[in-house]
């Protein structure tokens, strides 16, 4: 078995691969297909392999005991992948994967709202921080500003509290009845929007529906490994690769290029979510050397 690190930033790697892929599988479909139809058709794949999967493990997994929290979740978790997947196809690539970065702020905020975390002074700063880089991005005022920015936005926000949603979740239930779940409860959700402008995809567009529906979950479950193998204060610099990365696929693909204030605002959001990361990382050794810590 080889170093766990290097293991954990091979599956890092297959993490930012099934990001780029999906992102660039998005944008092939959305010049034909609506939103909601790649989201539904996402999710009717998810719902199969799923399915499979707990064939072979046990339906017992699947419970109804926090299905409310489900329903709330998912409709949170689609309005984030709406905002995702409509921005893909109007505005940079890079811009759309900045404006993401963004999720841990709005997580934090919902867990102090929801779970009665405390904002530290270092949470409060990330966020402001995060915030700035925000409206570096979208330079409100300035320039006009493109509806698919504000919807990615919007997303990255509903990705917050999804994320928030989902940690309440994971003490009750397993991986998998989250996963069932959210393919099994977003499917109508694209799915009856969609049937209204419902264009019937070909054979060109069925690999990639395919590649957009398997990435999103290999890129969850290569993340989930990674982070099982190392530190997360090693994991999670890795995934800002997916910024350089995809700036340079838009670039080589379509055409993209970066200017001073994506860069700059993509800067400041990062840097904000290393300041989370490290303060968290401080935490966890002030803990595990006092046995209690009051911040």
């Amino acid at each position: 078995m080889g170093h766990p690190v290097l293991s954990s930033a091979a599956w890092m790697g297959g993490t930012l691969i099934s990001f780029v892929a999906m992102a660039v599988a998005a944008r092939e479909l959305s010049a034909d297909l609506g939103t909601f139809q790649i989201l539904a058709i996402r999710s009717l794949i998810g719902f199969l392999v799923i399915a499979v999967i707990l064939s072979q493990t046990g339906w017992q997994q699947v419970s109804l005991c926090n299905l409310n929290v489900h329903i709330l979740r998912n409709l949170a978790h689609f309005c984030g992948q709406f905002g995702w997947f409509y921005a893909i196809a109007f505005i940079p690539l890079a811009a759309v994967f900045a404006i993401e970065f963004t999720v841990p702020i709005w997580t934090a905020l919902f867990a102090a709202i929801l779970l009665a975390e405390r904002l530290s002074a270092v949470r409060l700063l990330a966020i402001v921080l995060g915030i700035v880089g925000v409206l570096i991005i979208l330079r409100p005022g300035l320039a006009v500003v493109h509806p698919a920015a504000l919807a990615m936005l919007g997303g990255a926000v509903a990705y917050g509290l999804s994320h928030v949603l989902t940690k309440k979740l994971s003490g009750q239930d397993s991986s998998l009845c989250i996963l069932f779940y959210m393919t099994l409860i977003q499917l109508p959700m694209g799915l009856l929007p969609a049937a209204f402008a419902w264009t019937t995809p070909t054979a060109t567009h069925w690999p990639w529906l395919i590649l957009v529906g398997v990435s999103g979950l290999t890129a969850h479950y290569c993340m989930v490994r990674a982070l099982s193998l190392a530190d997360a204060m090693l994991v999670v610099p890795m995934d800002f690769l997916r910024l350089p990365l995809i700036a340079l696929v838009g670039y080589a693909f379509y055409g993209e290029h970066i200017d001073g204030y994506l860069a700059m605002g993509a800067g400041l959001i990062i840097a904000a979510n290393l300041i989370n990361v490290l303060w968290e990382r401080k935490k966890e050794r002030l803990v595990s050397s006092t046995g209690a810590i009051k911040l």
